[in-house]
């Protein structure tokens, strides 16, 4: 893929974003899987692991964990560490949550958009992401060197 390319979504939690893109195959659990104070995948087994999250778009199937992953979430949002945006490929009410309460307690919008998992698999890790308000993912290759060349 060259150049920008657009991929529909439904928005699950409304936002605007931009960041690089950080994409897996497989889910992370924010409760046990992210140190909320640096924003740092300590899971050894996830392939993100010693990875900061922060200002990144996460890409992922689904999340994984319980409630308290919501908590983890949010706490990452409160301390500036957080990802500006995720992209799943199934509903995670729990990753939702942590969203949701980040823009309603922090005024911190973490959007979180659906997309089908053809959709997803379009993004790479290193793409620059931008997350539309409507559920619209645009994913431009080019975006780090022309980000670098700014």
């Amino acid at each position: 893929m060259d150049g920008v390319r657009g991929i529909h979504g439904a928005p699950l939690v409304v936002g605007a974003a931009k960041g690089i893109a950080l994409v897996a195959e497989i889910p992370l659990s924010f409760w046990g899987g992210l140190d909320p104070n640096t924003g740092e995948v300590i899971d050894r087994r996830h392939p993100w692991t010693g990875q900061s999250v922060a200002g990144c778009v996460l890409v992922l199937p689904f999340g994984r964990g319980s409630c308290s992953a919501s908590g983890v979430l949010l706490e990452a949002a409160a301390n500036g560490v957080g990802p500006a945006a995720i992209v799943v490929s199934r509903v995670d009410p729990v990753i939702g949550l942590g969203a949701i309460l980040a823009d309603e307690l922090l005024d911190k919008s973490v959007p979180v958009v659906l997309v089908d998992d053809a959709g997803r698999r379009l993004i790479h890790t290193g793409d620059s992401v931008s997350v539309g308000r409507d559920g619209l993912v645009q994913v431009d290759r080019r975006g780090v060197a022309a980000e670098a060349a700014e």
